[in-house]
């Protein structure tokens, strides 16, 4: 059974509904956010959605609505240098100017995300690996850098993965777990996901995609 995380864990008092980043918050990488929208409904939007929270039933492309934008522009960057590859991101970003990614990474970190649900079964196990992690196997607590409620770090480009698809996160977590996905700052994922088993990943997905802001 899904529920949201809103009612399961009231007592926190951190979690409510969508997001909807300030002004202020969307202007470190300097884009333009009207640019970005023209250029984000002609290549992004087939995947990602129109309003950036991704396609129903195709949860393995991510929602980039309410992300950081330097994590949004390091990503894109990263796919245009060959330095991330994905088989269809990797052509959708290589002709993009730098111009280009800043204004869509503006663009999508301006938009309110859509809040998702956790699977009931598994937010008690969820809740201890981000909050604790697991000292015996040493998988360190996802909070530390993402935060108590899952928004991350813009300055840090540590990203929001409150609210976003557990398929997404599960996936993402086993290609760190495998080093196929290598670009991360010094390995920090890779090291963290080595240790995790597909139980503990799929519990801590599903239990971030019920966080909300």
């Amino acid at each position: 059974m899904k529920i949201s995380l809103i009612s399961a864990l009231a007592a926190t008092a951190l979690f409510a509904g969508g997001t909807t980043l300030a002004a202020e918050e969307i202007g470190g990488v300097g884009g333009n956010a009207e640019k970005g929208k023209e250029k984000a409904n002609q290549i992004c939007q087939a995947c990602h959605g129109m309003d950036g929270n991704g396609i129903p039933g195709q949860p393995v492309w991510p929602k980039l609505a309410g992300q950081h934008p330097r994590y949004i522009y390091k990503q894109l960057m990263n796919f245009k240098n060959n330095e991330r590859y994905n088989i269809q991101m990797t052509p959708m970003a290589m002709p993009l100017t730098e111009d280009d990614v800043k204004n869509v990474a503006v663009y999508f970190a301006s938009l309110p995300q859509k809040p998702g649900t956790a699977d009931a079964d598994l937010v008690q196990k969820g809740e201890q690996i981000y909050r604790s992690g697991n000292p015996a196997t040493g998988v360190p607590a996802c909070s530390g850098c993402h935060g108590p409620t899952g928004v991350g770090s813009d300055l840090a480009r540590f990203p929001r993965i409150s609210g976003q698809y557990s398929e997404y996160i599960a996936q993402t977590l086993k290609l760190f777990r495998a080093s196929e996905r290598a670009n991360d700052p010094n390995g920090m994922m890779r090291g963290v996901a080595a240790h995790m088993t597909d139980d503990e990943i799929a519990a801590v997905a599903s239990y971030v995609e019920g966080l909300s802001r």
